[in-house]
């Protein structure tokens, strides 16, 4: 096995998506961020939920929105649902694991709040359910999906903005949802503070 010509391929399927989804991608990521901002502008809040990279993404996003991004500026309400161990565990052990999310809506979720759903299939069933929580809460979604969407893509709502990666490799879809979350971060940092 050649390794290096097998990381140079990676390397290059990566490139190459980013620049196939750029056409696809950049309108949904701007309409999400022009929400983002209208829903902190607001005093709402950001929550994210996923599963494995994907909540290691929620986490990500949350903290570069919190503390900064590559600007100046004050901190902004986010709140990653993936971090809180005894919140996950309890609920995971009282009730069952696809309401982990959902729960933490409920409690914490309202009508000036968004949610950031990840899921690189669209059938994460916690990650619907959490969905469902955000719709009877009154709240938009932003959702982060790969392939076609999966089930989650049938879910949302018509105002709700579907940033859905044109592939089908779970590290690919993973490595442009990163770039769509940098993209979103850039872009309320831009609206925010007036930067052309």
């Amino acid at each position: 096995m050649d390794l290096i010509s097998r990381i140079s391929e990676n390397f290059s399927e990566s490139a190459h998506l980013k620049l196939q989804s750029m056409d696809a991608l950049a309108g949904p990521i701007a309409a999400a961020a022009k929400r983002m901002v209208q829903c902190l502008n607001s005093d709402g809040k950001i929550l994210a939920c996923g599963n494995g990279g994907s909540a290691a993404d929620c986490q990500h996003f949350s903290a570069e929105l919190l503390n900064r991004f590559e600007m100046e500026r004050p901190g902004l309400a986010a709140i990653a649902l993936t971090t809180d161990s005894s919140t996950l565990t309890s609920i995971a052990n009282d009730y069952d694991y696809e309401q982990v999310f959902s729960k933490q809506i409920r409690a914490l979720g309202n009508v000036k709040d968004l949610l950031v759903a990840i899921s690189t299939s669209g059938n994460s069933r916690n990650v619907l359910a959490a969905v469902h929580a955000a719709h009877e809460c009154q709240m938009g979604v932003i959702a982060l999906t790969g392939r076609n969407g999966g089930k989650l893509g049938e879910i949302l709502q018509p105002s709700d903005i579907h940033i859905c990666v044109p592939a089908t490799s779970t590290a690919r879809i993973q490595e442009v949802h990163l770039l769509a979350l940098h993209c979103l971060c850039d872009a309320i940092d831009c609206l925010l503070l007036g930067v052309e």
